[in-house]
């Protein structure tokens, strides 16, 4: 496995993120050490907001929900996937298997010892985070999830059809332009450039070329046993449990229902459709999602 580094220089300047990365080293198991980057803002001894970006995207998603949860008191903790942000970025796209996604954000959690965890996931960071919640239930105290789900073969909508059949045969990878698109609001251009801040090239943008093609929509896809497992254990996931999914979003739309159907821990909540959202919602309403989180934390200790 051959790995890529972004330079720092890259991230020099964005708008409205002066957070330092604080970086963790797993082992991969080939051998390979990977260096995994996270923002970890607001008192160490507080109980951690964990914040799971998804594709195309990096931590540089949550600069402003950071802000508004640190200023009311949280721990704040928001990764980077590897291969992307300020992770490192291997170089071949079957380097990238959601199965190794899970494995390296899991070694990354025992590694930095969190525990009593509210997390927030959206897009893939919901894929992989469920996945955690599953594998490691004591270590998370509450989950809010937005236009996400964990797909475990049974199909996918049109509009995901779609996305993975431009993601795969674009020749050039437009980041910005994606997250651009799914967003409702027009994000400015040094916004847009932040999002192409992690790949100097096309070499470093394996891993979100590789993210549509892992979704285990089919059935006989990988991962499909192993999501299907983790149902299993979510299925008697009973702590509180909140849906917060966004009315502008046609790929995971319905997604919601589904969640709370099938986790004990949503029954009770007060789930909540987030207006004016697309499919990035935490560009178009951060202080919705901030006070969101805040609320649930508070009102389910």
């Amino acid at each position: 496995m051959q790995v890529l580094r972004t330079p720092e220089e890259r991230f020099a300047n964005l708008p409205d993120f002066p957070y330092k990365p604080h970086y963790t080293e797993i082992s991969d198991a080939s051998g390979v050490t990977l260096r995994i980057a996270a923002i970890d803002e607001g008192p160490r001894d507080a109980a951690p907001v964990l914040l799971l970006h998804g594709e195309p995207t990096w931590s540089f998603l949550y600069r402003k929900i950071i802000a508004k949860l640190v200023a009311a008191g949280h721990r704040v903790v928001a990764p980077d996937l590897v291969g992307f942000g300020r992770s490192d970025k291997p170089t071949e796209r079957n380097d990238y298997t959601y199965e190794r996604h899970v494995k390296w954000m899991s070694d990354w959690l025992v590694a930095n010892e969190l525990r009593d965890i509210t997390l927030f996931c959206q897009d893939w960071g919901g894929l992989i985070g469920l996945r955690l919640v599953a594998a490691m239930p004591e270590r998370f105290a509450r989950v809010v999830a937005a236009n996400t789900f964990l797909p475990a073969g049974t199909g996918a909508t049109p509009a995901f059809e779609a996305w993975l059949q431009f993601s795969q045969s674009v020749p050039v990878f437009p980041t910005p332009m994606i997250v651009n698109g799914g967003a409702v609001r027009a994000l400015s251009q040094a916004e847009q450039d932040a999002y192409e801040a992690p790949y100097p090239d096309e070499s470093y943008k394996a891993g979100a070329r590789q993210f549509p093609a892992l979704v285990p929509v089919k059935p006989d896809m990988p991962s499909v046993p192993e999501n299907l497992a983790a149902w299993k254990v979510l299925e008697n996931f009973k702590k509180p449990f909140l849906t917060a999914f966004s009315d502008q979003d046609p790929i995971t739309r319905g997604g919601d229902a589904r969640l709370q159907e099938r986790i004990p821990g949503t029954k009770g909540q007060a789930h909540t459709t987030i207006q004016n959202g697309g499919h990035f919602l935490q560009e178009d309403q951060p202080d919705a999602i901030a006070e969101l989180i805040d609320t649930f934390i508070k009102s389910t200790r």
